[in-house]
């Protein structure tokens, strides 16, 4: 696979629930990421000490993050409205050449910021809230 364009790296945003996915207006960095807690299962009888892991044991999360440039657009006007609400609507990260992973996110904080010379920018947080989904391209 060729190097990849990071602008192409998509956080879509289901405006109605119906499944009307935009992508969130103006931002400039995105990020995806997925963890998973182990279960330590080691005891005294562990091969030469080492930790041994339960296997598909443990909590799968993941995370979105971005930040850019406040344009009071309709993602940016829903995605407050989804803060304030404490809603869960599907969130879509689109990985470029690799797949779309999509699912439940609650949005935990939503920061805004600027300068007396700059422009208006800001920055969102969210945590996965259900079970995802991936489709590969």
């Amino acid at each position: 696979m060729a190097a990849q364009n990071g602008k192409d790296l998509l956080i879509k945003l289901d405006l109605t629930g119906a499944g009307q996915f935009e992508t969130v207006a103006g931002l400039r960095a995105s990020r995806l990421s997925f963890n998973a807690e182990t279960v330590d299962v080691t005891s005294l009888e562990s091969q030469g000490g080492w930790r041994e892991l339960l296997a598909g044991a443990g909590v799968k999360s993941a995370a979105i993050s971005g930040s850019g440039v406040f344009k009071d657009a309709d993602t940016d006007e829903r995605a407050r409205q989804i803060f304030f609400d404490g809603e869960m609507p599907d969130f879509q990260v689109i990985i470029p050449d690799f797949g779309i992973v999509e699912g439940p996110f609650m949005i935990t904080g939503i920061d805004y910021a600027g300068s007396h010379n700059g422009e208006a920018t800001y920055e969102v947080s969210m945590a996965s809230a259900g079970a995802l989904t991936f489709t590969a391209v």
